[in-house]
């Protein structure tokens, strides 16, 4: 067979485009590869516990990274492995930091300030329903180590979270919930929320279980 001069110029043109393609993929593959394995990972919630934030079914990226940099923040979501079962996964909202002493009263929680007054700041927050209280399974405040935070599920009446399996230690941790994907008209990046600590002086504990 006889090629003619412009076949082999087309040849030419596609092993080139070939060629660049590979190329672009290639390197595409270099920069997603890293970021999927030590950058960010996928994560499908299941389950109530955290609504109304997040949704059964919903696709989040996890920000694996910044916690090798910074300190977690209070009001940031996390995935973490569950202590009693490290093949689960969890998602749930960081609360009380590391250092901290914490109580639930009438349904809100309070982190200690003064020890030796016994003065109390509540923790208000403002992305929770107004009817989504939070109750204790068991009266009296908790007292965190220097590595540990206590979590919460924002549906606090559907929730299994520190009330149940107690404080929560860094090395479970896996990462901070910094994009939510799926469903498209809810994609939303998030950041740790701003929070008003009051002051109200001296507290009554009065906890209740949870139903």
């Amino acid at each position: 067979m006889i090629f003619t001069d412009d076949f082999k110029a087309r040849l030419r043109l596609l092993s080139l485009s070939l060629l660049d393609a590979i190329k672009i993929g290639l390197v595409a593959l270099a920069i997603v590869l890293p970021i999927r394995l030590f950058l960010v990972c996928p994560f499908y919630v299941k389950g109530a516990s955290m609504e109304p934030t997040f949704h059964d079914r919903e696709y989040l990226l996890i920000d694996e990274i910044s916690y090798r940099f910074n300190q977690p923040k209070r009001g940031e979501v996390i995935v973490f492995r569950y202590p009693q079962d490290p093949k689960e996964f969890f998602i749930k909202r960081i609360i009380g930091l590391p250092g901290e002493t914490l109580k639930f009263v009438n349904g809100q929680v309070y982190l200690l300030k003064d020890k030796s007054m016994n003065t109390w700041t509540k923790v208000d927050e403002s992305y929770l329903p107004a009817e989504n209280q939070t109750f204790a399974l068991e009266d009296g405040e908790v007292t965190l180590g220097s590595e540990e935070y206590y979590v919460l599920g924002d549906n606090r009446e559907h929730s299994r979270d520190s009330r149940y399996f107690g404080s929560l230690h860094r090395r479970y941790f896996i990462g901070r919930v910094m994009f939510r994907g799926l469903p498209i008209k809810r994609a939303q990046f998030f950041e740790a929320p701003t929070y008003t600590l009051t002051e109200t002086g001296n507290t009554e504990t009065e906890s209740s279980n949870q139903q």
